[in-house]
């Protein structure tokens, strides 16, 4: 057991250590190529900064884990949403000015429905993998377009080319992304592997330890992007993040590792884990979007940051009982 401890704690820290740096070396390689700081802010820091959920759970459906990949998937939305956004806005309150933001939240939003209608029938097909990476490239292209309308107009613009101000040169930025993917590859192997081995010892599911440590641990690089971006004073990438990662995670989380092998879906997915999801994406948009101006305040952080702490609550509560 205690192999297999280390051997978490080993791959979550080189999953938040590389993504750094492989979101770092992709946003430096389109700079040096012309790309506007809103565009790499909205599309390429989104892919790159879920990367660790993409290659834990394609690692998962290699290892014929698949529970493993749909557990990484919809429990990351929930950390991102409950112990992400909720530890940010207790440190500091967010106030949200940015229209793209609003967007992505519908984007985000229906992303959810989709995976959640694809997944009714309690199995998910290469074909149901087909039609979320599908959803998946339409949405990037249409933030995209929205993007290029926005460039003199909307408040991420500042924050982004504030964010991405020191440019390094391309030679290092793709050494950089080369060294933050080797990370990444390496500690979803290692992740993955101790992680069934300790679901093995304990007598765990595997959903479970997605939805829970994979799921927690594969969310840390956000957690540290969104507080970094908060004590910057850049409210609206601090959510935007959450926003894009939680919309990959319901497309490309899901999608990715389907097309390697298709799989059903155990029926507690549909009647426990989905209903907590989609329940905090409704309240987040409540929270954020009943007012002119987005903003969320230090107790609705610790109302997301409770239904958090309670969901993790009741899934233990259940291993106990089995």
């Amino acid at each position: 057991m205690l192999f297999e401890s280390l051997g978490i704690i080993g791959g979550l820290v080189l999953l938040v250590f590389g993504a750094d740096r492989f979101v770092a070396g992709a946003a430096n390689i389109a700079r040096n190529m012309g790309v506007s700081p809103l565009i790499i802010g909205v599309s390429i820091v989104g892919i790159a900064t879920s990367a660790p959920e993409i290659l834990v759970s394609t690692a998962a459906a290699l290892e014929g884990k698949s529970e493993i990949a749909i557990g990484n998937a919809i429990g990351s939305n929930i950390a991102n949403i409950g112990m992400v956004l909720g530890l940010t806005a207790i440190i500091l309150p967010l106030s949200i000015s940015s229209k793209t933001l609003r967007r992505e939240y519908l984007l985000m939003f229906l992303s959810a429905v989709i995976a959640v209608t694809v997944m009714l029938d309690l199995d998910l097909s290469r074909v149901d993998s087909l039609i979320l990476l599908s959803v998946l490239a339409f949405f990037i292209w249409w933030i995209v377009q929205m993007a290029k309308r926005s460039l003199y107009t909307d408040p991420l613009v500042g924050e982004f080319e504030q964010e991405l101000a020191e440019v390094t040169s391309l030679p290092r930025s793709i050494l950089l992304t080369f060294f933050g993917l080797l990370l990444l590859l390496a500690g979803a192997e290692l992740l993955v592997h101790s992680a069934v081995a300790l679901a093995r010892y304990f007598g765990i599911s595997d959903l479970v330890i997605g939805l829970t440590i994979i799921a927690v641990g594969t969310s840390l690089p956000e957690l540290a992007a969104s507080i970094m971006s908060v004590i910057k004073n850049e409210a609206d990438i601090a959510v935007g993040n959450i926003l894009g990662s939680n919309m990959f995670n319901m497309l490309a989380v899901i999608g990715v590792p389907t097309l390697i092998k298709p799989t059903p879906i155990a029926q507690e997915v549909l009647s426990r884990d989905l209903p907590v999801m989609f329940g905090l994406t409704v309240l987040m948009g409540l929270m954020a979007f009943r007012h002119k101006e987005g903003r969320f305040a230090r107790i609705e952080g610790i109302v997301l940051l409770i239904c958090f702490v309670l969901y993790q609550f009741w899934l233990f509560s259940n291993i106990t009982n089995i």
